[in-house]
């Protein structure tokens, strides 16, 4: 599984947003300068996030974006695969259980990247945002 800079830069806005969390909305060139986000780039995915429920935004002159719900309701794995597409390191895991049935004589390799999918998957379904905050305040403490 590789993280784009979609990604990177998803998960860096919704940490300042989760920051944020019952504050009201925050103007995307905030996010963008606090973070350090190309605005253009950023609009878009924000825009991305809000049409998979993560976000929702305000319009006018006193418009932004905040979270849809507590940080702590917001799971990775949602966020990574809005971003970033399936979490499997070769394409889907429905591709790669279709290469163990098509492909048997290497379909050990195959099995083997869909228990690599799957644990990743574990993991970023189960981690919210609320977890991801937590461990920066841990880490930035040491």
């Amino acid at each position: 599984m590789k993280v784009s800079k979609r990604g990177q830069y998803g998960m860096r806005a919704l940490g300042h947003l989760a920051e944020k969390y019952g504050q009201g909305v925050v103007q995307i060139r905030e996010i963008a300068r606090a973070e350090a986000i190309p605005a253009k780039f950023l609009e878009g995915i924000l825009l991305e996030l809000k049409h998979a429920g993560v976000l929702r935004s305000r319009r006018g002159i006193d418009g932004g974006y905040e979270l849809a719900r507590p940080p702590s309701e917001i799971m990775l794995g949602l966020v990574m695969r809005t971003l970033d597409g399936p979490l499997a390191p070769m394409g889907s895991a429905a591709e790669l259980k279709e290469l163990v049935e098509k492909d048997p004589a290497h379909g050990g390799f195959y099995s083997i990247l869909i228990d690599v999918r799957d644990a990743a998957a574990e993991i970023l379904d189960r981690t919210s945002l609320a977890d991801v905050l937590e461990r920066n305040r841990r880490l930035s403490s040491t």
